[in-house]
């Protein structure tokens, strides 16, 4: 069916994030100075943001200008997001500072987290919401689970 060609291409990972913003040109922009994401490919018709490709680390990110007439409606349109886009970076608090600087908003402060990881919410301008996380050490299943039973107990989850 592929004559040859590798289905999933050089590069990319299964599961990719199309994200889709208001203004997708600026977001490019933020998305380069916030995390440093590496531009691969535009298409713009009329100023329009048809598709782009970044990467953030070893990661693509497809991009698209809003569409409502078709369907494809940002966060800022649609009153929210329904996930998060996770990166895990070497230093989240420096990671975090950065996004700030270039305009996200702290969702959640970068704090030790019971699972292993420092780890914070970000919302960058367009109203995606970003975990950014560094593992600094590593817990079993049974250590996590006791972790959220004392939390249960002291009435913090």
């Amino acid at each position: 069916m592929t004559d040859g060609v590798n289905p999933i291409p050089n590069g990319m990972h299964t599961v990719t994030p199309h994200l889709m913003c208001g203004d997708a040109l600026d977001a490019i922009e933020f998305y380069k100075t916030a995390f440093g994401a590496k531009e691969e490919s535009r298409l713009v018709h009329n100023g329009f943001l048809l598709h782009a490709m970044l990467r953030i680390g070893d990661s693509a990110i497809m991009m698209s200008q809003e569409m409502p007439e078709r369907g494809g409606r940002g966060p800022k349109l649609l009153g929210g997001t329904a996930c998060n886009i996770h990166l895990y970076v070497e230093d989240a608090d420096a990671q975090t500072a950065q996004a700030v600087a270039a305009g996200a908003k702290v969702i959640m402060p970068v704090s030790d987290m019971f699972w292993g990881d420092r780890y914070g919410i970000v919302e960058d301008p367009f109203g995606h919401h970003w975990s950014i996380a560094t593992h600094v050490r590593d817990v079993t299943p049974d250590e996590m689970q006791k972790a959220v039973q004392q939390m249960q107990e002291s009435g913090c989850a």
